[in-house]
């Protein structure tokens, strides 16, 4: 099934929109565009592949205000969405979310799930602590001193 291209487009801009104005800080402005993409997106939305990257997208802005709560919501919703499960940079931000709300748990059961799919380098932008934490939850492989 295949989303109708004029809207497909439309979603597409304001996606463009808030993403440049995620990369100047502007994270309000930027959800303000993600949730103007997220209601051109067709019922049921979680059929399309477009709503996984404006779920996903809303969750940066949202980590980025430090919406903790709200972060969770809109990463927990992109995963049930095509490429959700998986996508690395989802769980990342799922397990930053965690682990600064103090759930450890699932802090570590995410972290790890992004380490898995992506390794090191996905941390490497990251604020140090996130891999200082995962360094006690996970072992390094057999034959090496470090992850």
């Amino acid at each position: 099934m295949e989303m109708d291209r004029g809207t497909f487009y439309r979603i597409q801009n304001h996606c463009d929109d808030g993403n440049m104005m995620l990369e100047g800080d502007d994270c309000e402005g930027a959800l303000v565009a993600f949730n103007q993409a997220w209601q051109l997106v067709p019922e049921p939305r979680e059929r399309w592949e477009a709503s996984t990257w404006i779920l996903a997208s809303m969750g940066d802005a949202y980590f980025k205000l430090q919406k903790f709560n709200n972060a969770i919501t809109s990463f927990a919703d992109a995963m049930h969405c095509p490429g959700g499960l998986g996508n690395a940079f989802i769980h990342l931000r799922l397990g930053q979310c965690a682990y600064e709300l103090g759930d450890n748990k699932q802090a570590g059961d995410q972290l790890a799930r992004a380490y898995m799919a992506e390794g090191r380098d996905l941390f490497a932008d990251e604020d140090p602590k996130y891999f200082e934490f995962l360094k006690t939850v996970l072992k390094p492989p057999v034959g090496q001193t470090e992850l």
